[in-house]
């Protein structure tokens, strides 16, 4: 188990704003590269500032909206299941795919949910086979015992 972490109420809020920051930046650099280029030659800075103000709060509470969700649904699973491994993100990844998805009907959902749950999966999958060839390079092995030089297993003794 992660120590590291706050406790669960607020690894959600904390990962909202986490998710908000890294929508709005991406999005700023993003959408500030998309208005640059699209506007005329002699108004391509306002341009960029214009886009930058009206998508990247946008494309930053979209990424808020599908962080603090899974990273609730992950709480959720970790409080319910009373343990801590892939499982949980993968469903939480499911159900933020799906509550996400539902107001464009069930069969939405379910294949919103679908295609989170293998999203996370791949890279809960990805994240254990770093972590395994990480522990083997770290691995301890204890030191050889020194051989014998008559060769018979007995120490000489020299009186």
């Amino acid at each position: 188990m992660d120590h590291s972490r706050d406790p669960c109420p607020w690894v959600a809020l904390n990962d909202f704003g986490g998710a908000f920051c890294m929508g709005a930046i991406g999005g700023s650099i993003w959408h500030g590269v998309k208005g640059f280029r699209n506007s005329p030659h002699g108004e391509r800075g306002i341009g960029a500032i214009t886009a930058i103000k009206a998508r990247a709060p946008v494309l930053g509470g979209n990424f808020a909206a599908w962080g603090g969700l899974f990273s609730t649904f992950d709480c959720a699973m970790r409080g319910l299941r009373k343990k801590e491994d892939p499982y949980n993100s993968i469903t939480a990844g499911f159900l933020t795919g799906a509550a996400l998805a539902m107001r464009g009907g069930w069969k939405a959902s379910r294949n919103s949910g679908i295609g989170c749950a293998i999203f996370i999966g791949v890279i809960e999958g990805v994240s254990l086979v770093f972590q395994r060839a990480m522990a083997e390079n770290t691995k301890l092995e204890a030191p050889q015992p020194p051989s014998s030089a008559s060769g018979g297993g007995k120490p000489t003794v020299i009186a």
